[in-house]
């Protein structure tokens, strides 16, 4: 059994602030809003809180956000 299994492995529900997070309906983890993979509630650091979505490491965090807002590539 891994750490995402078993009777209290269960997602969280989180609010997402700025700096902090919230938890407020209990869990293990979360899902990374782009690759769907579980963030254990203790390796969390990367979210967006105008998206409200988590992302499993600053990669990804930095790929969404191009996704969503792709002038930012043309910045220099």
């Amino acid at each position: 059994m891994n750490r995402f299994e078993g009777p209290g492995a269960r997602e969280a529900r989180i609010r997402y602030l700025d700096g902090d997070f919230q938890v407020m309906t209990p869990g293990a983890f979360v899902r990374c809003a782009v690759t769907e993979q579980p963030i254990q509630l203790d390796d969390l650091k990367y979210w967006s809180v105008a998206r409200q979505e988590a992302y499993v490491n600053a990669e990804t965090s930095l790929a969404r956000e191009l996704e969503m807002h792709p002038e930012l590539r043309k910045r220099g």
